[in-house]
């Protein structure tokens, strides 16, 4: 069988290299030195000034939302997964959606300014699949409408645009380090600030508002702490990054080159770097991608439909107006993620075209 993603585990006695030191403090959470090292060498490796670890990337997007106090509604983008909006949903911010732009999957900027509104206090973009959103269009609009811009990044783990970290725009942008992330620390996020006083308060507010250094409670607060041995797997697997993403890239180009002219990819940003995050493909009809979808399960192959539904769909997270957004609703009945795992070779890559040339063209062979 072919999965659709399988988690990279690093040779067990790097990990174990790093749990050692664990044991021989006993220090396994609350700000641990592994927890301190990680967040300084991840820094340094992403290009990124104040990093803020925490438990999951769901916690980092809600950590972001509460720093700056957001109210109202965030402009969002309904094609992405469901954390995005439910994180929103859950700070009782309601999740105001736009439709995407219909090459790069992501959303639509001039979309998103229409949709702002008097109850607007933010903007939540994602980098979809690691593909940078329009970050000039959405910097301007912040400007000019006077909003938080707070990036989703969970996708883009290394990812550089203009010749900078993605990370380093907007006010603040979250990863995600779950175990089936390009890096990951078995569960984990971070959030990125751009402004050094928003990191000192989120710092704050990871450990119930308490300041470590007076234990005076300045700040309503929560657990969102990163453990030792959460650390531990984020070092091992940091000190394999280049190899992880270099793998990942060439298993993309690969795939890309095998599926040309077949399928429908979402357009890169043309001053980005990949990572090799996903194998996003889109047929031409719902049909198409079903078809495609069950013939691959019949030969051991998992795909998965990432993003489906569209959430401005789901009764749950729609606003009192139902917002209609065409590009994302058709995009999610027909795209589908193909299997892309540092585990995978050329051969396995060329069995994965092979089924899905075959469920496509089943009728002509």
């Amino acid at each position: 069988m072919i999965p659709v993603n399988k988690p990279y585990l690093p040779a067990f006695d790097k990990y174990t290299h790093y749990l050692e030191r664990v044991y021989q403090r006993a220090w396994l959470t609350n700000n641990g030195p592994l927890v301190q090292e990680l967040k300084v060498r991840l820094e340094e490796y992403l290009g990124v000034k104040n990093l803020l670890l925490v438990a999951n990337g769901t916690l980092a997007m809600q950590l972001a939302y509460k720093v700056f106090n957001l109210k109202g509604n965030a402009v969002t983008t309904p094609f992405t997964f469901i954390a995005t909006s439910s994180s929103l949903a859950w700070e009782g911010i309601a999740p105001n959606f736009a439709d995407i732009n219909a090459e790069s999957y992501n959303l639509c900027p001039h979309h998103a300014e229409k949709a702002i509104d008097d109850y607007t206090t933010a903007i939540v973009p994602v980098h979809v699949y690691g593909n940078p959103c329009d970050v000039d269009a959405f910097q301007a609009l912040s400007a000019k409408k006077d909003l938080k811009v707070i990036y989703d990044a969970a996708h883009a783990f290394g990812v550089n645009v203009n010749g900078t970290s993605v990370l380093n725009y907007g006010d603040a942008s979250t990863l995600s380090f779950h175990a089936t992330k390009v890096f990951h620390t078995v569960e984990g996020g971070a959030v990125i600030f751009k402004n050094s006083d928003d990191y000192e308060r989120a710092l704050l507010m990871t450990n119930f508002g308490i300041d470590t250094k007076t234990m005076n409670i300045n700040d309503s607060g929560i657990n969102t702490k990163m453990s030792e041995v959460h650390a531990a797997m984020g070092l091992a697997v940091l000190d394999d990054i280049d190899n992880i993403i270099s793998h990942r890239k060439a298993l993309f180009v690969e795939y890309c080159a095998q599926l040309k002219d077949i399928v429908t990819q979402p357009s890169w940003h043309n001053q980005s770097t990949l990572n090799g995050a996903y194998m996003p493909v889109t047929f031409s009809s719902k049909e198409e991608c079903t078809a495609v979808l069950k013939g691959l399960a019949d030969s051991g192959i998992i795909a998965r439909r990432y993003f489906n539904p569209s959430i401005n769909t789901i009764e749950h997270y729609r606003m009192q107006k139902f917002a209609r957004c065409e590009v994302s609703e058709s995009y999610a009945e027909r795209t589908l993620c193909l299997p892309l795992y540092f585990d995978m070779n050329d051969n396995e890559v060329h069995a994965v075209v092979t089924g899905v040339k075959k469920a496509l063209y089943a009728d002509s062979i």
